[in-house]
């Protein structure tokens, strides 16, 4: 089912979106200052290490963070505005016009009712369907993301499916209603290489078929090379560089980006009798409390200086895009003009 389009305005607008979520040291700023537009029918790929504010952002985005948690800025839904929506305008949303699948399906699951009735339930609770129509339209759902013998594993429990099964399911259930938006967060972390490759397929192609806007949350960038239009780099809460993915993979600009894609394992680099280290980000991930004001990186940056953890880097053209392409970078300019001179 997709749903008609009357808004000329973005599907999904963030402006200033920031967050701070309770600690032992109290309210800390978790994300900070997160800009992002996303249209009808785009992918979107978020990159960064565990900590780097990926799934935190997309919980704000769901009305899903802790209650203690503070959310400002705004975050507009095809224009309308849900910082500070009340819990039914959310309940609304969640699973009808935005639909998300887990990490883990295992935990996104219900061990004590069927796949079936999951599926069903969405359909029932937010388009009105009758149980008999509900269940009808669940095995078709399941038959399309693959699970053999539909209607009768419908009264199967998640126990009984494996985990690539499982995340087809949890698929079925972020798609019942037809969804505008599909964010997937880490949707192929524990299955084997196979069962990914057939998971990410499945995903392109749904999109395809329903026009979706679709957000991958995924460590690895082969994934995201491979199956978003555009994409952002997280670190410390912060988008420290965006742009088109094929721009971004060619030409790397934030420090940071750059360690990333350093320590990537590579197939046919090791010599002969010889196993060569990987290089590494110097440092740690600091904790939220410890992040600096200024530029997250600073610190670990072999390029810091003593500005950077003071002064919050302006998000800069990288130079060697000058025809025009939408590639951005967090970083003093001084800085980016020397890396691009050593790329």
């Amino acid at each position: 089912m997709t749903r008609p389009h009357q808004s000329s305005a973005p599907l999904l607008l963030v402006e200033n979106l920031q967050v701070a979520l309770p600690t032992p040291h109290g309210l800390v700023p978790a994300i900070r200052n997160i800009h992002l537009r996303l249209e009808r029918g785009q992918t979107l790929g978020v990159i960064g290490e565990s900590g780097s504010g990926k799934s935190i952002t997309m919980l704000a985005l769901m009305g899903l963070l802790p209650e203690q948690a503070q959310v400002s800025g705004s975050v507009k839904l095809n224009g309308q505005e849900m910082v500070g929506a009340s819990d039914a305008t959310f309940c609304g949303i969640r699973g009808n016009r935005v639909g998300m699948v887990f990490q883990d399906p295992m935990s996104a699951l219900n061990p004590v009712q069927t796949i079936g009735r999951q599926v069903a339930e969405p359909l029932r609770l937010h388009r009105g369907l009758s149980r008999n129509a509900a269940r009808a339209e669940a095995v078709a759902l399941l038959t399309r993301v693959g699970i053999a013998d539909a209607a009768r594993r419908a009264e199967a429990y998640p126990h009984q499916f494996s985990g690539g099964q499982r995340q087809r399911i949890t698929i079925a259930m972020a798609l019942a209603c037809g969804p505008d938006l599909l964010i997937a967060d880490e949707p192929t972390t524990a299955l084997d290489a196979t069962l990914q490759l057939q998971i990410l397929q499945l995903l392109r192609e749904l999109v395809a078929e329903r026009g979706m806007a679709l957000i991958l949350i995924s460590h690895d960038l082969g994934v995201i090379a491979q199956n978003v239009d555009q994409m952002l780099v997280m670190y410390g809460g912060s988008i420290v560089e965006r742009g088109p993915t094929a721009a971004v993979f060619q030409h790397m600009a934030h420090p940071y980006t750059r360690g990333l894609f350093a320590a990537r394992p590579m197939i046919g680099l090791r010599a002969e009798g010889q196993r060569p280290r990987l290089p590494t980000i110097t440092g740690h991930v600091p904790e939220l409390q410890d992040i600096p004001p200024g530029c997250p990186f600073a610190g670990r940056c072999a390029w810091t200086e003593a500005s950077c953890a003071s002064t919050t880097p302006p998000a800069l053209a990288v130079p060697v895009h000058s025809s025009g392409a939408a590639h951005t970078a967090s970083c003093q300019p001084h800085v980016l003009r020397q890396l691009e001179a050593t790329a």
